[in-house]
């Protein structure tokens, strides 16, 4: 009997816990913080499967020595239920060219190298200048800068060019982010054999060539085991023709959420995480992804950008809401990459309050698609999803605001991106 009683409970601490990147991780207190607050959250509380929820949202603690402690908590969150990641692959990207250029280790070869992007096959397309950048030249840095900006696509697809497909899934397996994979690049229908082939590309000097890459070919595939990889009733095709069939993503880019946040994590603090497990970065590097994941776009000189189409908090999706009139604090930084697409809306952050010494991790992704049509551009973004995230943020904002803390963190190293 008593080994039954036993048995019993230890199935209700486990129903209450999951595994997320190998840890225990407690599903139940983001629910009862949404259902505290269901007038915010019963459109998706009511829905969540249909809505396509998960949320990771983890805790740091300091100790007195400023080191910092997670824990993680869970909602709905499974790494084999496929949601399409959009833009949110960018940010790998960005990290993994910095790092390839520091591998390379070529003589006057930088992130801020002049490169010159070629083609062999039909569907490349070379790069000679940027007119958005001041010195109107393409560089790694200067993409970079526009992805984290604005999720700028162009951007994102040549760092995949530069990388390449193979070493860019290479280096997902390597950091543990097992249920990643970027075959593709984005929003130029880019799929089939033509994803595998990459453009040759140079760096210059002085008009020189000090590095050439010659075009690459990936044989390989990346299989995953997911699910939910077959959606809706129909779908807008290349045409823009309706196929009334189900809209098949099993070919696309995964990123599920507890890798999103497993990179953020080792971003923002990669002094939690074993030598051999930190991105090859330099403090430099570091700094730069740093001023460009939190800066607005109306606070930058190069590129600029017009500011009724990119507003202040256009990449800010949790806490903000994309919110055009949204009233920035000053005293708040959010360090993140967004992705939308297909109705899933999606942002993986960092947040800080100076001021309130607040700081804490939250990964969400939430989707809204009531015609169950795919690629028709209809979605319940305004209605649905932007109101969720806004509202998810602040909610956690608030609660961590009252969270006891024995030791109040320093920020300074997060400070001088104010």
């Amino acid at each position: 009997m008593r080994s039954s009683v036993r048995f019993y409970l230890l199935f209700l601490v486990l129903m209450a816990v999951q595994f997320v990147n190998g840890q225990s991780v407690d599903t139940t207190f983001i629910k009862k913080l949404l259902e505290s607050h269901r007038e915010l959250f019963s459109a998706v509380l009511d829905h969540p499967q249909h809505k396509e929820v998960q949320i990771l949202y983890t805790q740091i603690d300091r100790d007195k020595n400023n080191r910092p402690h997670f824990t993680t908590y869970a909602y709905r969150v499974d790494d084999h239920h496929y949601f399409y990641p959009a833009s949110t692959v960018k940010l790998p990207a960005a990290i993994f060219s910095l790092e390839k250029i520091n591998e390379l280790k070529v003589n006057a070869l930088s992130a801020t190298s002049p490169i010159r992007i070629d083609s062999v096959r039909r569907e490349q397309v070379p790069v000679t200048e940027d007119a958005s950048a001041l010195c109107g030249f393409a560089s790694i840095s200067h993409y970079i800068k526009k992805i984290l900006l604005v999720s700028d696509n162009d951007a994102f697809n040549r760092l995949f060019e530069f990388i390449g497909r193979a070493e860019i899934n290479q280096k997902l397996t390597k950091y543990t982010l097992t249920g990643s994979r970027i075959l593709n690049r984005l929003a130029i229908k880019d799929g089939g054999e033509n994803a595998r082939h990459t453009n040759p590309i140079s760096f210059l000097d002085n008009g020189k060539i000090i590095y050439h890459q010659p075009a690459k070919y990936d044989a390989k595939d990346y299989p995953l085991n997911l699910n939910n990889t077959i959606m809706g009733k129909a779908y807008l095709d290349s045409n823009d023709q309706l196929v009334n069939k189900p809209f098949d993503l099993s070919n696309r880019n995964a990123y599920p959420l507890s890798d999103q946040q497993s990179v953020m994590k080792r971003l923002i603090f990669p002094e939690a995480f074993p030598k051999n497990e930190r991105f090859n970065l330099t403090k430099k590097d570091y700094a730069f992804l740093y001023r460009y994941m939190s800066m607005l776009p109306n606070e930058s000189l190069d590129p600029t950008y017009d500011t009724s189409e990119y507003f202040p908090a256009y990449g800010k999706f949790l806490f903000y809401g994309q919110d055009k009139n949204a009233e920035i604090d000053p005293e708040i930084r959010i360090f993140n990459k967004i992705g939308d697409s297909y109705g899933f809306l999606i942002d993986n952050m960092y947040f800080v309050d100076f001021k309130n010494k607040v700081e804490f991790f939250l990964a969400a992704v939430v989707q809204s698609n009531d015609d169950e049509i795919y690629n028709d551009g209809k979605y319940e973004y305004r209605t649905i999803c932007f109101p969720f995230m806004k509202n998810l943020g602040r909610v956690v904002y608030q609660y961590e605001l009252s969270r006891p803390k024995k030791y109040l963190p320093d920020l300074s190293l997060f400070e001088k991106f104010k």
